[in-house]
């Protein structure tokens, strides 16, 4: 799994910016447009949020765990439909700006929750973080499988009988490249080179082969109810993301705070690269990424 370290390698660095380009608790996750992409892309987030807390059945009174609760998008959206949301997260700047918000998270692993941290929960959420619960090192060494069944066995002690939860998670694509070609030595452009730039772009972080993948690891404790791939909504989501990158004065000064890093750092020079030639939009045109939304309930 991504150490703490590694996730804040990953997001830390973009917080100002974020946060500057799309509010207080901005949303770092795949939007849901459903086949509309006349929609913003603020109403394409408003509509994930909407999507899930439906699926979830969370209405006022309820209390959802948001496991990797990023910046509080959607502890936000819980809180407005008179709900309760608890985050987690591995990162000290997506804390800060849940608690500046008036929401609550707590800087902490999966790992280490059990029900006599919190209590039980009305549903639960994981948007993005299974991307994270295994490393490449875990990936090689055959855990992988282990440490997924080992959050939805948690989750499925977190929740009542008949409660859900809802994961969305990028995937590995039909296209992935053989990984053990993924290096940065790789012709540049290739599939397998710019499969290695994504990896430096999220350390510590190997992704799940697709949905079945997720099911089949969550089956002992869950079932299915539906599924929904969202691969042409997350090219829309980045296309839509190009705004970051327009500059104000605000930003402009967030980002002579990088200069540093990007003239020490090679591997922060490398994260930049990927920004800047949208290695992961290309991830997902070339389908070497996918995207699922998996709605599940307690077996």
């Amino acid at each position: 799994m991504a150490t703490r370290e590694q996730i804040e390698e990953t997001y830390n660095y973009m917080d100002e910016m974020w946060r500057l380009s799309f509010g207080d608790h901005p949303d770092l996750t795949c939007a849901y447009f459903n086949g509309d992409f006349s929609k913003t892309l603020e109403q394409a987030q408003r509509d994930k949020h909407d999507f899930i807390l439906d699926s979830l059945g969370v209405g006022p009174g309820a209390r959802v765990l948001d496991v990797g609760c990023g910046w509080g998008p959607l502890l936000n959206a819980i809180r407005q439909r008179g709900g309760h949301g608890v985050g987690v997260t591995l990162s000290t700047k997506q804390l800060e700006a849940c608690r500046r918000g008036g929401l609550e998270a707590h800087l902490l692993d999966w790992k280490d929750l059990t029900v006599d941290t919190f209590g039980r929960f009305d549903a639960i959420a994981a948007v993005g973080p299974l991307e994270h619960f295994c490393s490449p090192e875990d990936y090689w060494a055959g855990r992988q499988d282990d440490i997924y069944r080992s959050f939805f066995a948690l989750c499925h002690d977190l929740l009542p009988a008949g409660r859900r939860m809802y994961v969305q998670s990028m995937v590995w694509g039909k296209n992935a490249p053989q990984f053990d070609k993924c290096i940065l030595a790789a012709p540049k452009g290739s599939d397998e080179y710019i499969t290695a730039v994504i990896g430096r772009f999220y350390p510590g972080s190997f992704g799940a082969f697709g949905k079945d993948h997720i099911i089949r690891c969550a089956a002992p404790y869950f079932r299915a109810l539906t599924t929904s791939d969202g691969r042409l909504d997350y090219l829309e989501t980045m296309r839509q993301w190009g705004r970051v990158y327009e500059f104000s004065p605000r930003k402009l000064l967030a980002a002579g705070k990088l200069i540093w890093p990007w003239l020490t750092d090679r591997e922060f020079r490398l994260k930049i690269q990927s920004i800047r030639r949208s290695y992961n939009t290309e991830c997902f045109k070339r389908e070497i990424l996918d995207l699922c939304r998996i709605v599940l309930e307690k077996a």
